[in-house]
C-alpha cells in the first residue's frame, strides 16, 4: 500500500521527434524542471510564504435593481437583463472570492497502514484539499490524495470532522469524488475552462503543508494547455498529464485537490502540482476535464439516496 506524502518528479512532456539532424549538445540547454504533486505530510510546519496582492482592476457584472421613485410610481419594472458593471481592484476581488468560497473548501486526511504485513507497520498520514460541489456531500479532489484505499477524514470549515468514502475515481486525470454523510452543505460555483484568458486573476484556496487550512493565495493564469510527465519514485511509473492550467499563485503540498478560482469565485481548475525547482510555477487540472466524473458521482448519489 502506498504511503503519503508521495512527492513525484515531473518533467515537461517530451517534444515530438524531429527529422532535423542532431547538432550536438548545447551549453545553454536548461535542465527539465522538477515538479511535485501537492500532497502534504500531516506534520507540524512553520514555513510560510507570502505574495503581494494583485492590483489589477476586475469588472464584475451584476443584475441592476431599479428602485428609483419614478419606476415605483409608474409601476414599471426594470428591463429584462439589465446589468451594472462593478469595478473592483484585484485585492477586493480576492477578498470577496475568499469569503464566498472558503466555507465549501475542505481538508482531507488519508490514513493507511504502511507495510500492513509487517509487525512494525505504522500509520502513514497524508493531507490534501477538496471542495464541495453538491450540497448532499459530494467533494471533488485529486486521485493521488485518496489513492491507497485508507481511511478518509474530511474536515469542514466549521470544524466538523466526518468520515469520507471514494465514490468515483479517474486516475488518468488525477481526479476523485469523495462522499460525506451530510446535507445542506455550502457549495462552490462551477465555472468553465474553455474561455480562460492568459493573464486573468486567479485565486487558490486549500490547506498548504497540511497545517494552514483555508489559506488563500492569488496570482494570474500564466498559461493554458500545458503538458507534464509525472513520475512516481516508489513505483517508477510515469504518466503524462495534459491540458493543464499554469499559474503563479502560490500553491504547496496540501493544496492538492483545492480549487483554482476566477475573479467571480467560480472554479476553473483543481490544483495538482507545482515546480520544486522554481517559484511561481503551479499546475491545475482544467475544470472541464472533471465534468464527467462530477456528473456520474451525482447521478450515483441520487440513485442510492
Amino acid at each position: 500500500m502506498d504511503t503519503f506524502p508521495r512527492p513525484t518528479d515531473v518533467q515537461p512532456a517530451p517534444p515530438a521527434i524531429s527529422s532535423q539532424p542532431d547538432l550536438g549538445p548545447s551549453t545553454t540547454r536548461p535542465r527539465p524542471p522538477r515538479v511535485r504533486l501537492l500532497l502534504a505530510a500531516a506534520i507540524g510546519a512553520s514555513v510560510i510564504s507570502a505574495s503581494a496582492a494583485s492590483l489589477a482592476t476586475v469588472a464584475l457584472v451584476r443584475p441592476a435593481a431599479d428602485a428609483s421613485p419614478a419606476a415605483a410610481g409608474t409601476g414599471t419594472s426594470p428591463s429584462a437583463g439589465a446589468q451594472t458593471v462593478v469595478q473592483l481592484t484585484g485585492s477586493e476581488a480576492v477578498v470577496q472570492v475568499a469569503a464566498k468560497v472558503s466555507p465549501a473548501v475542505v481538508t482531507i486526511t488519508t490514513q493507511s497502514a504502511a507495510g500492513a504485513l509487517s509487525p512494525f507497520s505504522v500509520p502513514s498520514t497524508g493531507v490534501g484539499s477538496g471542495f464541495i460541489y453538491d450540497a448532499s456531500g459530494l467533494i471533488l479532489t485529486n486521485y493521488h490524495v485518496v489513492e491507497g484505499g485508507g481511511n478518509l477524514s474530511v474536515t469542514l470549515q466549521d470544524g466538523r470532522e466526518l468520515a469520507g468514502r471514494v465514490v468515483a475515481s479517474d486516475p488518468d486525470h488525477d481526479l476523485a469524488v469523495v462522499k460525506i454523510e451530510a446535507t445542506g452543505l455550502p457549495t462552490v460555483a462551477i465555472g468553465t475552462s474553455a474561455s480562460l484568458k492568459v493573464g486573468q486573476l486567479v485565486v487558490a484556496i486549500g490547506s498548504p503543508l497540511g497545517t494552514f487550512t483555508d489559506s488563500v493565495t492569488s496570482g494570474i493564469l500564466s498559461a493554458t494547455g500545458r503538458s507534464i510527465t509525472v513520475g512516481d519514485p516508489a513505483t517508477r511509473k510515469r504518466r503524462t498529464m495534459s491540458n493543464l492550467l499554469q499559474t503563479d499563485a502560490a500553491i504547496n503540498e496540501g493544496n492538492s485537490g483545492g480549487p483554482l478560482l476566477d475573479a467571480s469565485g467560480r472554479v476553473i481548475g483543481i490544483n495538482t502540482a507545482s515546480a520544486s525547482s522554481a517559484e511561481g510555477i503551479g499546475f491545475a487540472i482544467a475544470i472541464d476535464e472533471a465534468a464527467s466524473i462530477m456528473a456520474s458521482a451525482r447521478t450515483a448519489a441520487t440513485a442510492t439516496g
